[in-house]
C-alpha cells in the first residue's frame, strides 16, 4: 500500500481523492492546497490539511505525490519531490517545455523514485486494444492517427481561473485535453518532427481561445490531425490508419464518469466490426500503475522517453500556435 499526498483540492484533485479510495494499492494519507476554503473537504475526507507543499514533503508517511497543480509549477513540484524521496504522479502536462521535462526526468532518475503522468486515456481497455493491434503489426504500417477530444466543462469556470490563463494554457484546449491525444500519438509514431497548429476564440468567452486544430507530423513517418474544442459538448475519439487496417474508438461520455467505449476495426480482406465495451476506471488504473511502479512490482507502462518526446512537441505546439508557421520539435 502506497500512501500518497493529493497535492491541489480543485476539481480533478477531489475526484482523484475520492477514486484512491476505492483502491487496495493507494491510500491518501495528507492533502495540501492554497486555497484555505480547501480545509472543509479534508475535513470532510478525514485527512491532514495543508496549505504548503513543503508541509507534504517534510511528512514521513508521505510516499509519493500526485500533483493537481498549475501547470507552470509542476517541474519544479516534481524537483522538489524526487529531491525529498518521493515518488510523484504528476496531471498533465508533465511540464511546458523540452528543457523543463528533462530536468524534472533527471531529478527523478537521480533520487530513484518512480514517474507517472495523469495521461488516462493510456489505460482505457480500447485505447489498449488498439495499440495492441499497432504493435502487432495487424494494421500494417501505421500512416495517420486522427482524434479529438471536445468539451464544454470550462465554460462554468470564472474567467479569473488558472485554467483559462495565457501563461498556463498557452495554446487554449491543448493543456485541456489536446495534450491526451498528442500522447496517445506519440504512443503510436514516437518522436515528432514538425507541428502547425491554429488557435481560435469562435464560440465562447474564452478568450485563450476555444477552438484548435494541429497537425503533427513524426521522424519515423506519419501524421497525427488532432482537434480539441471547449466550447462544444463532449466528444471523445481516436483513430489509427495503417496499411492493412484502421481502429477506431469512441467514447460514450467523459472520462470523469465513463460509460463505456465503442471501438470499430477494419482490417483488409475482412468487413468493419463494431463491440462496445464496459466501463472501466482508467483514471484509477494509471493510479495504480504508479503504485505498482513505486513499490517495485512492475515498471510504469509510459517510458520516459516518450513523455519526453510528448513534451517537445507541445512545446512546438504552443510556437506554432503563437507564430503561425510550422515549428521544428526539438530533440
Amino acid at each position: 500500500m502506497l500512501n500518497i499526498a493529493v497535492v491541489g483540492l480543485g476539481w480533478w484533485g477531489r475526484i482523484i481523492v475520492d477514486l484512491v479510495g476505492q483502491s487496495d494499492k493507494l491510500r491518501v494519507v495528507r492533502v495540501a492546497d492554497v486555497n484555505p476554503q480547501s480545509e472543509a473537504f479534508a475535513r470532510e475526507r478525514e485527512l491532514p490539511y495543508s496549505p504548503r507543499f513543503e508541509d507534504v514533503l517534510a511528512d514521513p508517511k508521505v510516499q509519493g505525490v500526485v500533483l493537481c497543480t498549475p501547470h507552470s509549477q509542476h517541474t519544479d513540484q516534481i524537483v522538489a519531490a524526487a529531491q525529498a524521496g518521493k515518488h510523484v504522479f504528476c496531471e498533465k502536462p508533465l511540464s511546458m517545455s523540452r528543457a523543463d521535462v528533462l530536468r524534472a526526468v533527471a531529478a527523478v532518475e537521480k533520487a530513484g523514485v518512480a514517474l507517472a503522468v495523469g495521461h488516462e486515456k493510456r489505460f482505457e481497455p480500447p485505447v489498449q486494444e488498439i495499440m495492441k493491434l499497432v504493435k502487432s503489426g495487424a494494421l500494417g504500417t501505421p500512416l495517420q492517427v486522427e482524434a479529438n477530444f471536445s468539451q464544454d466543462k470550462f465554460l462554468a469556470l470564472a474567467s479569473d481561473n488558472w485554467r483559462l490563463s495565457g501563461k498556463e494554457a498557452p495554446a487554449g484546449p491543448m493543456t485541456a485535453t489536446g495534450i491526451h491525444l498528442l500522447d496517445l500519438s506519440v504512443g503510436v509514431f514516437g518522436e515528432a518532427d514538425t507541428v502547425h497548429c491554429s488557435v481560435k476564440q469562435l464560440g465562447s468567452p474564452l478568450t485563450n481561445g476555444d477552438t484548435l486544430a494541429a497537425l503533427v507530423t513524426f521522424r519515423k513517418g506519419g501524421h497525427a490531425l488532432i482537434s480539441a474544442i471547449l466550447a462544444t459538448p463532449f466528444a471523445g475519439r481516436f483513430a489509427v490508419y495503417g496499411s492493412q487496417g484502421w481502429a477506431e474508438v469512441r467514447d460514450k461520455t467523459h472520462p470523469e464518469a465513463p460509460q463505456g467505449w465503442t471501438l470499430t476495426t477494419h482490417l483488409r480482406g475482412g468487413e468493419a466490426t463494431a463491440v462496445d465495451i464496459a466501463p472501466a476506471p482508467a483514471v484509477l488504473f494509471n493510479l495504480e500503475a504508479f503504485a505498482d511502479a513505486a513499490e517495485g512490482r512492475a515498471p510504469y507502462p509510459v517510458p520516459r522517453e516518450q513523455m519526453i518526446a510528448n513534451v517537445s512537441a507541445l512545446e512546438a505546439i504552443f510556437r506554432s500556435a503563437k507564430s503561425g508557421a510550422i515549428e521544428k520539435v526539438e530533440g
